[in-house]
Formats: C-alpha cells, structure tokens, sequence
C-alpha cells in the first residue's frame, strides 16, 4: 500500500500557501474541478518538486441505484494518469436519483447523500464498484461520509457496512474521522464501535476537517478548525493502525497559512507521523492521546463477525418495501437494457455467486427517488424519516446551491446584488437541480428574465446579455414557457 504521509486538500484559493508549507508530502484534488491537458501550474509545481497528487471523486454516486457512467469513469481515470496518482477516491454515497430505472424525474442533489445501510444497498454498492474497479487504472478508495439524517429500517452498523464491502471487493477505505464523529452527534452512532468492525488493514488514507454544531446538529462544514472531538477519534483510530495518510480539509474560509501550518502539525502529532512516515499495519505501540478516553471508556469489542443481521422492511413513502421483499405492485425490473446487459456489459445476476441485482436496483432506485424529493422538490416526507432532520438537511442543501452557483456564476450576485441569495433560495424551492451548477445558473437567470425580474431595468439587461452569451439564445417565449409550465405541473404529480 502506498505510503503518503502528511496531506493537504489542494484549492485554488490556497494554492500558494499550499505551495509555501513545509513537510507536505502529498495532496488531494477534488477531480471534477481540473482539466486533463490544463492542469493547474500549482499543481505542475508541485508534482515537480516530488508532491504525489490524488484526484478526489465527488460525482460519480457508487451508492446509487443506477451502474456507474462509463464517461464519468473514464473522465476520473484520465485524471488519475495525467496526475501519475497511485489511487483514486470516491464516496459511498448517492448524488442524483430517478430517471429510466424509476420512470420518475431525474432529480440531482448537489451532495454526497446517506446509502442505506441494508442487504439491497450493498449488493448494488458492491456491483458498482467492481464495475469501477475494473474501468479504472489505478486503485479505487471509498470515503464513509457526513449525514444529517437516518434511513429506517437499517440492517447494518456503518461498521460491518463498510467491512462486508471491503470483504465482497477488496476495495480500500477512506476513513474521514471528522465524518465519524458527524455522524456520533447527528446519528447517535459511536466511533469507536465503528473503528472495531472495520478492517483497518484497507485503509488507504485518513481526511481531517473541521466543522460545527448548531441546534444540536453537526455540520461538516470544512470551514473551521478542527476541534478537539475530532482529533480525539483519530487519535482512537491511530491507536488501531498506523495510517499510510493523513489529510486536512479546508474548503471555505481559508485561514492564513501559519494556521494551516498549525493544523497539520496538530494533526501528525495525533499519529504519532512525521513525513513519509507511515506504515499502514495495525499497531498496538501508540500511546493514547489525552482526550481519547471519551471514546472508550471501557475495552474495545472484538469484530462482530460478518454475518447480515435479520432482515426487517425499510419502509419508503406510502409503504414500498425496499428490503426483505419485492415492493407491493411493483414488479421486478428484469434487466436494465433491451439486449439484456446492464449498461457496463454485466449481466445483472453475474456476480457474488448469482444474485441478482436488478430487482434490488428498483427498489432502491425508488427509495432514493422518494428521499431526494423530498429534499428538493417538497414532496411528502417518506414514512418513517424525521421530517425535522429532512428539513434541516433540505435547507442545507438549498443553501449549498445557492454558494455553489455564487461561486461558479460569480456574476449572478454581482448583478443581483443583496438580492441574489433569497431570489434564489426562492427559485430553489420550486426548481430542483436537474444537471450541473453551471445548468442551474443558467436555469435560474432564466427564471428571473421570465418573470420580468430583476425590476431595475440596468440589471435585467445585464443579466440578459448574460445568459444570452452562454446560452447562445434569448430567453424563451410566452408559447415556449407554456409548454415548460405544464411539462413541470405533470412531472409534479
């Protein structure tokens, strides 16, 4: 396994200071954000200089219903040879939900959303991601993400979730410690439990970020420093192995870069890490930090072993059963492509001895349809969610949209103004995101130009010759916007 050492999420915002820090041996990038043929020359330097760069995938959903896009794949392995990265990473997490699986809307999150952990989700996760392993070049690592909510019905601890995965593909594992503890105060679910069923012999690497609570709910913002419940369980996973590398991630709010400095510091000190000094085997010779007591007071359990727990229905919406059972008046989906392969080429039941996942597909596909409605577009609550969480977590995914499209159509507020962030909140409630940022600036200009907005005609001139430059058109019609109406009211139903 590759021994990386000490990290740091490369930005643009902080290239330079990113640059100018000592002791850093690698960093990480998030994919989607660079070019193959136009790298960024921080990142040329930097591999120059000796600095491995790992691309970070936020967008491909393995956790998804449907198989992992060919072109998204191809577009990650580019990148990962254009770097000369010795790995890849991903999130075990869903991104987008609907379309031609669930003959529903196809509906976009703009976030990394909870899988649930049940024997359907799995067996999907774990077809998934042998179809990436196999398109990739380099190897596949998946990170345990942040939720702010809960499936019902769960089969399994996060744990045993990821290890049974690790078991079924021998994919390694990104363990992000902040997420961990994310999920201790949103979720109830204890760290150090988690850190007892996984293999930590899989472990690839580790993310560090700050993040803060509000409401007696934890955000995984990446915008503060990291607290002291944070390097608590990084201490309890150090005392387990010995990382082959730790990261920091700071995605907002950048401090100076003698507090970054500090962090990374900090952050060796709890593994007991110095450059390029990892070993990646487990160890039971590191002194428990102070603090880490919180995390287990008593001694640690052996490993469940890996064997499912009882099946129990995870109800969704007007009842459908999403496991243990096809869903009432739902029949299965037989094979996704009308020459009976999936889109990878697999057949549906080609792996882990004959199950078949298509079937599966359905019903999770419909799950997650339901959930990110939800979310997005205001339908009912899916039985057996708490409808406070949901809109704890709608509400922040409408205000990620809202800096997303600040920052990618910088322009919209400069034109807007202090109007801006409502205008679009209000847009957002009514509009989910059906493609990328970049669709959704373009979608919500749109938007305003129809309903005659903005009032002060300077601004609304602007915008105009905004979206016309990128849209390569005027804004539509009374007949065109008729149509758009209703083909919206019927997708509502």
């Amino acid at each position: 396994m590759t021994e990386l050492g000490i990290g740091i999420g490369w930005r643009p915002e902080i290239a330079e200071a990113v640059e100018g820090l000592s002791g850093v041996d690698w960093v990480e990038v998030v994919a989607e954000n660079i070019c193959v043929g136009h790298l960024p020359d921080s990142l040329t330097r930097l591999r120059e200089r000796g600095v491995t760069v790992v691309p970070h995938g936020v967008s491909l959903g393995l956790g998804g219903a449907d198989r992992p896009d060919p072109a998204r794949l191809a577009a990650l392995g580019e990148k990962a040879v254009a770097l000369g990265a010795p790995l890849v990473t991903e999130h075990i997490a869903f991104v987008r939900a609907g379309g031609p699986l669930t003959a529903t809307p196809l509906l976009e999150a703009g976030h990394l959303l909870p899988v649930p952990r049940t024997r359907d989700a799995l067996d999907v996760l774990v077809e998934n991601v042998r179809i990436a392993q196999d398109a990739l070049p380099v190897p596949l690592a998946l990170e345990n993400i942040a939720a702010l909510l809960s499936w019902p019905g769960e089969e399994m601890s996060e744990g045993r979730f990821l290890a049974e995965l690790v078991e079924r593909t021998g994919v390694r594992l990104l363990v992000d410690v902040a997420n961990l503890h994310t999920n201790h105060v949103n979720r109830g679910e204890d760290p150090a439990r988690a850190l007892s069923e996984l293999p930590v012999e899989a472990i690839a690497y580790v993310h560090v970020a700050g993040g803060v609570e509000r409401d007696g709910v934890w955000h995984d913002t990446h915008a503060h420093p990291v607290p002291e419940a944070v390097l608590d369980v990084l201490a309890e996973l150090a005392s387990r192995v010995s990382p082959p590398g730790v990261l920091l991630e700071r995605d907002d709010d950048f401090p100076p870069a003698a507090e970054l400095a500090g962090e990374l510091e900090v952050i060796a000190t709890a593994v007991g890490m110095r450059s390029a000094g990892a070993t990646g085997v487990p160890r039971d010779d590191v002194p428990e930090r102070v603090g880490a007591a919180h995390l287990h007071g008593a001694p640690h359990p052996a490993p469940a072993p890996l064997v499912a727990s009882a099946a129990q229905p995870l109800l969704i919406g007007a009842g459908a059963r999403v496991s243990g059972g096809a869903m009432p008046g739902v029949a299965d989906a037989g094979t996704v492509d009308g020459d009976g392969l999936g889109g990878d080429g697999f057949h549906g039941d080609a792996l882990d001895g004959g199950r078949d996942t298509d079937a599966a597909r359905q019903r999770l596909g419909l799950a997650q349809a339901s959930l990110l409605s939800a979310l997005v577009a205001g339908t009912p609550v899916p039985e057996g969610f708490d409808s406070r969480r949901l809109g704890v977590q709608s509400r922040a995914l409408a205000a990620k949209r809202a800096d997303v499209v600040a920052k990618v159509a910088p322009e919209l507020p400069e034109i807007l103004g202090g109007a801006f962030r409502q205008a679009f909140l209000a847009y957002a409630r009514s509009r989910p995101m059906t493609g990328g940022y970049r669709r959704d600036a373009l979608d919500f200009a749109e938007h305003l130009l129809v309903a005659g907005r903005p009032e002060d005609p300077v601004a609304r001139r602007r915008l105009t010759r905004w979206w016309q430059d990128r849209s390569g058109s005027r804004p539509p019609g009374r007949a065109t916007r008729l149509v758009r109406a209703a083909r919206h009211a019927l997708a509502g139903r």
